[in-house]
């Protein structure tokens, strides 16, 4: 029988972490937005719900490398499955009888909550990949599309779940369902960890999170511009506009629109996570050096750019909702979506290949800090720009960010 490779044990270990706390990540946001906007909430205040989530996930993530070096991987992510154990019984607590300011700043510390315990999770997972994985044969790319492609798989299936878990038992009892399940879980994990992962070093400081390599700084700026791109339209404009053409306005209708719009989410995601996962061999990853994965970045991201600014100009041409349109969007954004993990995925083996082992907590927190700031911005924009001019300011704001996330791309260089 083959022996299983040094560190393989403790990655399955943290790839399971990582999946338990996706899956309730995925659930809460569509809950969430699903539950706000049925409300009668703006597509501008539902942005308003995610804010504190991604400006608490680019403070983590600066603070959370230093942390995971001066104390440890599995310190940070026991961390984060608590705090978001925690953050889903607090939101448990909303009272349908506060007022709109109150509801909306609870909702808002909570989520803020979680993004704390995601992206304290999510640097540990990705950090650990850097140490366990084989240097041979490509295994560095391999094992972080697999982690990374997987999450997004699994994400997309919290969304799913979410709104199913919306439409059966409510509001209030699918949060209490996710905190019990999500506890368990976090239990089982802390008591099977494999030895593997490193303890932290008394030596590290918080000065040494800012990073003096010019491709993790450049990377990390095509990391803004490529998720505010993707958020800018994820987030409130596509779901509000799939449940406005999908929803009559009755209850039964808002519940049919809640499978519909969650089940493409999910669809979405899925498709993300599964291309993600399948980049190495799309790439041919094991043939290529440093070099050539360096240049395909630049590529792949003009390539993601023609898909909105195509759907840009579908969404001028038809002046408001149409059946063509929503065909058009519904084939774009998973077209959006394959070329989308492409990037995503080179991006994540870069931030690796260009960290070194002593300071790859560091990096990568920095790097993922600046993943966090690229969701706040998408996030902020897909209300405004959505409010202010529709379908078509809100794809064209895609466009110029995936332009920039080009050019900053364009800025990297082989080791």
């Amino acid at each position: 029988m083959t022996a299983r490779p040094e560190g393989l044990s403790a990655y399955i270990a943290v790839t399971a972490a990582y999946w338990a706390f996706m899956l309730s990540d995925g659930a809460l946001r569509m809950l969430v937005l699903l539950h706000f906007h049925t409300l009668g909430f703006t597509p501008v205040q539902l942005a308003y719900l995610f804010v504190l989530y991604e400006i608490a996930g680019m403070v983590t993530n600066l603070s959370a490398g230093w942390i995971a070096a001066r104390f440890g991987l599995t310190a940070t992510l026991y961390a984060g499955l608590a705090v978001q154990v925690a953050a889903l019984v607090a939101l448990a607590q909303l009272d349908p009888g506060w007022g709109l300011a109150l509801s909306v700043g609870y909702v808002m510390t909570v989520q803020g909550a979680s993004g704390v315990a995601k992206d304290l999770a999510k640097m540990s997972s990705k950090s650990a990949v850097k140490l366990l994985a084989p240097a041979e044969n490509g295994g560095l790319f391999r094992w972080v599309a697999w982690l990374t492609g997987s999450k997004n798989a699994v994400k997309g299936l919290g969304f799913l779940m979410g709104a199913a878990l919306l439409a059966g038992v409510g509001f209030t009892g699918a949060v209490w369902a996710m905190a019990a399940a999500l506890a368990v879980i976090l239990l089982a994990v802390a008591w099977a960890m494999p030895p593997g992962l490193p303890a932290g070093r008394r030596g590290a400081t918080f000065s040494d999170v800012f990073s003096k390599s010019a491709n993790v700084n450049w990377l990390s700026a095509a990391r803004v511009f490529l998720f505010g791109a993707r958020d800018v339209w994820f987030v409130v404009g596509i779901p509000v506009y799939f449940h406005g053409v999908l929803s009559d306005g009755s209850a039964e209708g808002n519940r049919a629109a809640f499978f519909l719009v969650g089940s493409f989410m999910a669809g979405w995601i899925i498709l993300y996570g599964g291309v993600q996962a399948s980049a190495p061999r799309l790439l041919r990853a094991r043939l290529r050096p440093e070099a050539d994965m360096v240049r395909a970045a630049r590529f792949w991201a003009l390539a993601l750019l023609v898909v909105p600014v195509v759907l840009t100009l579908a969404a001028l041409a038809a002046g408001g909702p149409q059946v063509w349109l929503t065909g058009v969007l519904v084939a774009g954004l998973l077209a959006f979506g394959v070329l989308f993990a492409i990037n995503s995925a080179l991006h994540s083996y870069l931030i690796l290949a260009f960290s070194r082992a002593e300071r790859v907590t560091m990096d990568v927190g920095f790097y993922y800090m600046a993943n966090a700031g690229g969701r706040l911005l998408g996030t902020v924009l897909s209300g405004l720009s959505y409010q202010a001019g529709g379908l078509a300011l809100m794809l064209g704001t895609a466009s110029a960010m995936i332009a920039a996330s080009a050019l900053a791309a364009g800025r990297l260089r082989a080791g």
